[in-house]
């Protein structure tokens, strides 16, 4: 059975409306059960997957998670590693120890300075701080490129089940695309129109979040602009 045999329509609820009734049906995250009927307690995307009913938020601040990597801004540099602004009620620090190379303390500026671009992997949430990696493959300070940002909640539907969407969309734009569960997306491509047709593509994922059947939308969006005179220059740049 295919996944869209096993879930409904996507649509917008607000809290307080009545998602599904019945009592096949069991709340899930942003819902809750009065009675027969699953209620939305917050503004999103309801889902129904084998029958798990869950609201996805449209808005919201980013809450830090073990594992998520992240796109921040260096905001202050203490005695013994950085400051980052990810975009969360309180800054990360990353330690001079999970910087993956060497570096002297009094040296701290001149490999990472306040308002430098960087990508980290948070290590642990704790309740007082966020603690970050660089310490893998992929890491570090970025230093080419565009970023852009967009809701954090967005960010599940620009990565796609299993990285459909954005494999699709690095595969169509041959640029390799960093996101961030923070909401911040970094694009590299070889050439600027590269990177500019990338934020295009992901701006209208964005912007169609709550469309259902999203992936094929997209590819119907890549053939049409592929087909547009002003993408002449990209196509000879491939």
């Amino acid at each position: 059975m295919t996944e869209k045999e096993n879930s409904t329509e996507r649509k917008i609820v607000t809290p307080g409306e009545v998602i599904l009734s019945g009592n096949d049906y069991l709340p899930g995250e942003g819902t809750e059960k009065i009675g027969n009927d699953i209620v939305a307690f917050r503004y999103g995307l309801a889902e129904e997957i084998n029958r798990l009913v869950k609201v996805i938020p449209l808005s919201g601040v980013y809450h830090p998670r073990r594992g998520n990597v992240v796109i921040g801004k260096i905001n202050n540099i203490t005695f013994n590693g950085w400051l980052m602004d990810i975009g969360s009620p309180d800054n990360a620090f990353l330690s001079v120890a999970e910087y993956p190379k060497f570096v002297h303390k009094s040296e701290l500026d001149m490999v990472m300075n306040i308002g430098d671009m960087a990508v980290a992997k948070i290590k642990e949430v704790n309740r007082k701080a966020v603690d970050l990696t660089m310490r893998l493959k992929g890491l570090g300070r970025i230093d080419e490129g565009i970023i852009i940002q967009v809701n954090p909640n967005k960010v599940p539907r620009i990565i796609g089940k299993e990285g459909s969407m954005i494999n699709l969309i690095k595969e169509e734009t041959g640029c390799n695309i960093t996101v961030g569960q923070n909401g911040f997306i970094w694009m590299k491509g070889d050439s600027i129109e590269k990177e500019l047709f990338a934020k295009k593509a992901i701006m209208f994922v964005t912007e169609k979040s709550f469309v259902s059947g999203l992936t094929e939308e997209i590819k119907k969006w890549f053939e049409k602009e592929k087909n547009h005179p002003s993408m002449a220059d990209l196509k000879e740049k491939k």
